[in-house]
């Protein structure tokens, strides 16, 4: 594929083909001219969206020659960066009159075009999917620019909640903390978020990670194994740790949910795998914990059944504190990661809009 960088080279050679002075052989005589390096301009470092928005992502071409030599227009390559920014996929490509957005972006994205410097996109219906770290390329003749920027996902009506995967606590690092969370249909949790949520009471005593690399927990009862009886209530902050080799649990934070989360009426109790299987026969998929989660504090989602989740935990959501259901507080109670073959407990599922 010819990259927006081997094109700006293309221009350049035929610009120094038109300036140069040539020898009477026509061999290209030595000119002062140099190659531009590629200017990156940074935009707003992040940008907020809300899952099922639309998302405007910014990006201009800055110019600084008048002269254009002999291109077909602009030329705008996004790409969006893995979650280990390994790796870029692309999103959107414009050159001249073809226009195509890739993948899971193919008809929600596209370019704003608000005049001949713009190579904004626009990104419409915004999935848990589209968070993360964009490249704006755009390359018209001698100009270039290079733009990065990061989306954030925020709901205002919105619930952080911890998370430790089958293998038990503290065995996440922050690119598997990431993956984590998605899975379960939620992203890594910000400052703010985690801060909200201990301000509306949420008490954890596992350190997890944030989504600027930090390691943090929020504390309402202090207590000896969580900073001792006589610290104060507040985050307790580990602060910024290795992505790579530090291994902790992670907070998630999940939406409003655009589907219907439900038990699953069945006349047997259900293996993992029968499980999943009776969800998709309804219609729908296993749910995932933040499903369980949004449904349980944005919907007041109230059951006693311990059910399958798509994590392979059992869980179970109550709103209404009660004998035997979470008798002191609202919350989510988790039975634990069980034997998958096990007959033991029905499903909840989760059915798309």
């Amino acid at each position: 594929m010819i990259t927006l960088l081997s094109m700006a080279m293309l221009a350049l050679s035929l610009a120094h083909g038109v300036h140069g002075q040539t020898g009477s052989a026509g061999s290209a005589v030595e000119t002062t001219d140099t190659v531009p390096e590629l200017t990156v301009i940074t935009e707003p470092p992040s940008i907020v969206a809300t899952r099922g928005g639309n998302l405007t992502l910014p990006c201009r071409l800055h110019r600084t020659s008048s002269f254009n030599f002999g291109t077909s227009g602009m030329r705008v390559k996004w790409t969006k960066y893995s979650p280990d920014l390994a790796q870029e996929n692309d999103v959107f490509v414009s050159m001249g009159f073809h226009k195509k957005a890739y993948g899971g972006f193919q008809g929600r994205a596209f370019l704003q075009e608000a005049d001949d410097n713009d190579a904004t996109l626009i990104i419409t219906d915004v999935g848990l999917d589209d968070y993360g770290k964009y490249k704006c390329e755009v390359i018209d003749g001698m100009d270039d620019n290079i733009v990065e920027v990061t989306v954030e996902f925020q709901d205002k009506a919105g619930i952080v909640f911890p998370y430790s995967p089958r293998l038990g606590r503290y065995n996440l690092n922050f690119h598997d903390a990431e993956k984590a969370c998605m899975d379960q249909d939620a992203v890594v949790a910000s400052f703010e978020q985690l801060y909200d949520a201990w301000q509306a009471g949420l008490d954890w005593c596992n350190a997890g990670w944030l989504n600027d690399g930090s390691v943090q927990y929020p504390i309402n009862k202090p207590r000896g194994p969580c900073g001792g009886t006589n610290s104060n209530a507040g985050l307790r902050n580990y602060g910024r740790r290795d992505k790579f080799h530090s291994r902790f649990d992670v907070f998630c934070f999940t939406g409003t949910l655009t589907g219907r989360f439900y038990w699953l009426v069945q006349p047997n109790l259900l293996t993992y795998t029968e499980a999943i299987q009776a969800c998709q026969e309804d219609g729908a998929e296993i749910a995932k914990v933040g499903h369980m989660y949004s449904a349980w504090k944005l919907q007041g989602y109230d059951r006693c059944d311990a059910g399958w989740l798509a994590d392979g935990s059992v869980r179970y959501p109550i709103s209404n504190p009660r004998k035997n259901c979470s008798p002191d507080e609202a919350a989510v109670r988790m039975v634990g990661f069980p034997d998958k073959k096990q007959k033991l407990y029905g499903v909840y599922c989760y059915k798309a809009q």
